[in-house]
């Protein structure tokens, strides 16, 4: 969701949080997640041939990331772009977590 202008005014996304918008979707793309690790116990407790247990942890993996950039953007659409219209050194706590959390996501 964006923060758009009507009328000349700054509307905010409803909502704490930018992803409070689409928790719905944002929760059962978690549990899907949830299964694919779930799947990964099963298969190593049946001791699935190693490769296929790396191509599972290769799709859990992505969607994990998937989730996390996703999250990101809602970040920065809501939050970040909050601080920014609001002013004041807020913006540059925004900035910084924003910076951390990309470089937190760069090293995985």
């Amino acid at each position: 969701m964006t923060t758009e202008s009507v009328a000349g005014e700054i509307v905010k996304p409803a909502g704490p949080h930018g992803y409070s918008h689409d928790k719905e979707s944002h929760l059962k793309r978690l549990r899907r997640i949830e299964g694919q690790i779930r799947g990964l116990q099963r298969m190593v407790e049946e001791d699935v041939y190693c490769i296929d247990i790396l191509t599972q942890v290769s799709a859990s993996t992505k969607g994990l990331q998937s989730f996390a950039l996703q999250l990101l953007e809602e970040h920065l659409r809501h939050c970040v772009a909050a601080a920014a219209v609001g002013g004041g050194p807020e913006i540059d706590e925004k900035v910084a977590e924003a910076t951390a959390a990309i470089a937190r996501l760069l090293r995985t």
